[in-house]
């Protein structure tokens, strides 16, 4: 159903089975697909695919250009995933030349109000973005992340899969897998526990990765012994072998 009072533009296509309230706004190139809903007043800008059965609610700003002083209008996109929930207010924006033109959201994911993603960021699977969390440009964040509200990822950072960032506070580093980082700077705290037990990771794994981290961030060795140790003296199961490759690609440092 199309409410009459939306504008829609005539190069963009609309599957049958979307959705779309009244004085919402849908530019050129714009693809939606079936079982997406759009409620009233969005504005979903160009250059935007939007997969299936995603919920976009109220006042959300959807494709719009790329806050960055070196964007001059080339044409960029933005790739939204199925079964995302975008709450009120929220920002995404597409990318720019400067990268792969685009901005990816993976499946699975929930934008709370008034939550930023900024151009280029690639959030993956099973996110929770809570109010007013904001991406800069260029962020990534892995899968089943969880960034609480109000918080702050600097631009470049990279968030590893399964982690939570507290509310209220900044990275400005790289943030490795299945860790909690809170604090100011923002620091490591213990694994995600809770997380991990809820994806179902056994206790042995648990029991690793703890001790892994126990060994990168609290035997006060340096950066290279410490994971010298930790592949020398560590089961090199799949989730040791990804910390390990995480914080030695790592561009940004660590946290």
């Amino acid at each position: 159903m199309i409410h009459p009072t939306a504008q829609i533009d005539s190069s963009s296509e609309i599957d049958e089975g979307v959705s779309i309230g009244p004085f919402t706004v849908i530019g050129p190139n714009v693809k939606i697909y079936s079982g997406t809903v759009i409620e009233g007043n969005a504005f979903i800008h160009k250059n935007t695919l939007i997969g299936k059965n995603n919920l976009i609610f109220p006042f959300a700003s959807i494709g719009g250009d790329p806050q960055d002083l070196k964007y001059k209008g080339e044409e960029t996109y933005l790739e939204i995933g199925d079964h995302n929930e975008i709450r009120e207010g929220s920002t995404i924006n597409r990318g720019t030349v400067q990268e792969e033109g685009k901005t990816i959201i993976g499946n699975n994911n929930l934008l709370m109000a008034y939550t930023h993603v900024a151009h280029d960021c690639i959030v993956g699977n099973n996110v929770i973005m809570a109010n007013i969390a904001t991406l800069g440009g260029h962020v990534e964040i892995g899968d089943w992340c969880n960034i609480g509200g109000g918080a702050m990822i600097h631009q470049f950072v990279k968030i590893g899969r399964q982690s939570l960032i507290g509310g209220g506070f900044s990275a400005k580093q790289d943030v490795p897998p299945f860790i909690i980082g809170a604090g100011i700077p923002l620091r490591f705290v213990g694994i995600n526990k809770i997380g991990l037990e809820r994806r179902k990771f056994s206790e042995d794994v648990r029991a690793l990765i703890k001790k892994t981290y126990r060994t990168y961030f609290k035997s006060k060795l340096n950066r290279g012994d410490a994971l010298k140790k930790i592949k020398n003296e560590i089961s090199q199961i799949d989730e040791v072998k990804e910390i390990v490759s995480f914080i030695e690609s790592s561009s940004r440092g660590i946290i």
